[in-house]
């Protein structure tokens, strides 16, 4: 295995980032908020270091004005959407080698591209249902590790609360670990 510089962008919580950590690599979180775990964080925008010769970027753009969950809102975003989506397409256009965006279910699909693979905790270790999906450049799909039941929506039944949106954005830890073994070689 090579090391590899990895940005992990739009990230806060440092659990993707602390993953591909314990393969070795040099991880780093970039987000607009302190991370959660302290590490290599970079707070701050991460367009401002997309050119910063990393080797493969995991990015999870805030899903807000993208997701389909919101649709009853959208006329009412038109201006917010457009931002949101250039802000994908710069992402997408980064110069690095290996990139993985990941969103819910939502308008990316329909005015940029399909994703590439729609992946589920329950696949990950986790007994829980939420539609993650993944737009891959020069990366593999992800292979499911642990395929558990319960099936449960925990994360669409949350109650509302100031913190929703922070729970709710979350890497699962399965997935975080997936990625790291999976995307290491």
């Amino acid at each position: 295995m090579t090391k590899m510089r990895v940005l992990v962008a739009c990230e806060f919580s440092g659990i993707v980032r602390e993953a591909f950590k314990s393969k070795g690599h040099d991880a780093w979180s970039c987000d607009l908020l302190p991370t959660e775990i302290l590490g290599q964080h970079i707070q701050g925008d991460v367009l401002a270091i997309l050119n910063d010769g990393w080797d493969l970027m995991i990015a999870h753009p805030p899903c807000t004005h993208l997701a389909v969950s919101g649709a009853r809102w959208f006329k009412d975003k038109i201006n917010e959407q457009a931002d949101a989506l250039e802000f994908v397409r710069r992402l997408l256009a980064a110069p690095i080698e290996r990139i993985a965006l990941e969103n819910p279910v939502s308008i990316i699909s329909s005015r940029i591209r399909k994703p590439d693979q729609i992946i589920q905790p329950h696949q990950f270790g986790h007994g829980e249902t939420k539609a993650t999906c993944l737009w891959l450049k020069n990366l593999p799909p992800l292979i499911p590790t642990n395929s558990v039941s319960g099936r449960e929506q925990r994360v669409w039944k949350m109650p509302p609360s100031p913190n929703r949106w922070r729970e709710r954005s979350r890497t699962f830890s399965g997935i975080a670990r997936a990625m790291a073994d999976q995307w290491s070689a």
